[in-house]
């Protein structure tokens, strides 16, 4: 077993995630926990966290300082680094540059290190900090460095003590999954023992929570309530009735495609419930993005609750992932980066007892799973949609004219896209009603009319992303497409930013 200390990064659980990944177990535990669950678990090794505190802030959170004289191995990540120069007797200060997303380490060490065995001694790794070390202690030797940061790396080999400022957990990290199997394998010396029992272990869980009680699932058409959906569908059968509301904020031909889907392929009990009025009734007004995430987690749910009553159901069904528990503040350190409609954005009271079966999975697990459970390979690869809708692409009030502009707008993005075949290549590609007025000229006219951003991303947990290098043809003929045949889209732009410091939709 391997111990994770949470210091309330987004990624705490990915890191856990990626060493099952490797076959091995682990244990998520708290800082002020962290001594006592280690001293009762005897782990294999110890890895502290990310985390969006600072080591010297008044707020910072350390650990029991015995730890480190247990003789089990540590490896520091990101703020799990700070802590380990703070607390072993170096110095911690603010950075004179800020690294949020790619960096290029260059590995320093100047003999071969089993942290970085078969790692090549420059690679492009994921950061996401402020801080640093900048004196190192007692017994620490520098492995790597950045362009900003001298001591990227660093370790003890005799304590097998190890410290790196990037993140090995996410996607993005080159030969990110190398350093983690070379601490927890080589280093900790863990055995690979673990199975892959996933869409069982579900099942279970599902029978153990509906039992022979009636449910209703929220059904979006996305990959996650799809899958969550079947696999409920498998365990309770006629006990399960699924809800798809069309909300007015879902892209064109939408609705469509989802009852030929759910219907004709999947064969899953489907009933579609016009919910424009209501949506486009309680966003009135609403500009702030936080805002607009809860008015649509309240309005979904108590139309689920209307509908639900009608047929005796109060077991609500959801394919609530991970990234959406940790962006809504999913653990106690961890910082609240948007409400997503399903977890933070829920009223607090509420008639259901929601069930949840992919809420510890990450996006490309669960697209496993639909693979495994012969979904219809265009489902598998769909790109990602916001369970909100449009409402969180479209910046300023929800109206229906905005609707009508952003709709027109995003299908000639995916249509471009698919032309190009880029499609599968692509995590998610849409455009983005700015709200933004800009001077254009139509027929030697001036014309003032909006500003349309593009997006398009590369991702695989959802975690952290890349824009894609769309080639410039492709990006050209959108534009042209989008100014001629949208009327009121005077200029269009293209989104160039990672995540972080962004995320993946604009709101």
């Amino acid at each position: 077993m391997i111990v994770i200390v949470d210091f309330g990064s987004q990624t705490t659980h990915l890191i856990g995630r990626r060493i099952r990944d490797l076959g091995v177990k682990s244990e998520i535990v708290l800082p002020q926990d962290a001594f006592k669950s280690i001293k009762k678990l005897v782990p294999r090794g110890i890895i502290l966290s990310g985390g969006p505190a600072s080591v010297f802030g008044k707020d910072a959170l350390l650990v029991d300082k015995k730890i480190f004289e247990l003789g089990i191995p540590v490896l520091g990540i990101c703020y799990g680094l700070e802590v380990l120069g703070q607390m072993l007797g170096g110095k911690v200060a603010p950075g004179k540059k800020k690294e949020y997303g790619p960096a290029f380490i260059k590995i320093t060490a100047g003999k071969p290190t089993d942290l970085f065995e078969n790692i090549p001694n420059e690679l492009r790794v994921w950061m996401s900090h402020f801080d640093q070390v900048v004196e190192l202690p007692k017994g620490m030797v520098g492995l790597g460095s950045t362009s900003a940061v001298k001591y990227a790396a660093f370790a003890d080999e005799n304590k097998k003590i190890y410290g790196i400022m990037f993140h090995p957990e996410v996607h993005h990290t080159q030969y990110g999954q190398q350093v983690l199997n070379n601490f927890v394998i080589k280093i900790c010396g863990e055995n690979p023992l673990l199975g892959t029992k996933k869409i069982e272990e579900i099942k279970q869980y599902l029978k153990k929570e509906i039992g022979n009680n009636k449910a209703v699932c929220a059904l979006s058409g996305g990959i996650d309530s799809s899958v969550a959906a079947f696999l409920t569908n498998q365990v309770i059968g006629p006990n399960l009735t699924c809800f798809y509301v069309d909300t007015g904020m879902m892209r064109i031909g939408e609705t469509d495609e989802v009852i030929d889907t759910f219907k004709n392929k999947l064969k899953l009990p489907l009933v579609i419930i016009n919910g424009k009025k209501d949506f486009l009734t309680a966003l009135k007004g609403v500009i702030d993005p936080e805002k607009k995430r809860t008015v649509i987690g309240e309005t979904f749910i108590r139309i689920f609750e209307r509908e639900a009553k009608k047929i005796g159901a109060k077991i609500l069904v959801q394919g609530t992932i991970y990234p959406d528990v940790i962006e809504s503040q999913g653990t106690q350190h961890s910082h609240k980066i948007k409400s997503h409609h399903n977890v933070a954005g829920l009223p607090e009271k509420h008639g259901f007892k929601i069930v949840e079966p992919l809420r510890m999975f990450y996006k490309d697990e669960v697209r496993k799973i639909a693979a495994e459970s012969k979904f219809p390979p265009e489902m598998v690869t769909r790109h990602v949609f916001p369970g909100p809708g449009l409402a969180v692409r479209l910046i300023g009030e929800v109206t229906e004219k905005k609707l009508d502009i952003l709709k027109r707008a995003d299908k000639i993005v995916i249509e471009e896209i698919k032309k190009a075949g880029l499609y599968d290549q692509i995590w998610m590609a849409f455009a983005v009603f700015t709200g933004i007025k800009t001077t254009g000229v139509a027929g030697d006219e001036r014309k003032y009319g909006e500003l349309i951003a593009v997006r398009a991303i590369e991702s695989k947990d959802t975690m952290t992303s890349d824009w894609v290098r769309l080639p410039y043809d492709v990006l050209a003929k959108i534009s042209e497409r989008i100014v001629t045949e949208v009327f009121e889209v005077v200029r269009v732009v293209y989104d160039i930013t990672t995540k972080p410091p962004a995320t993946m939709e604009w709101e």
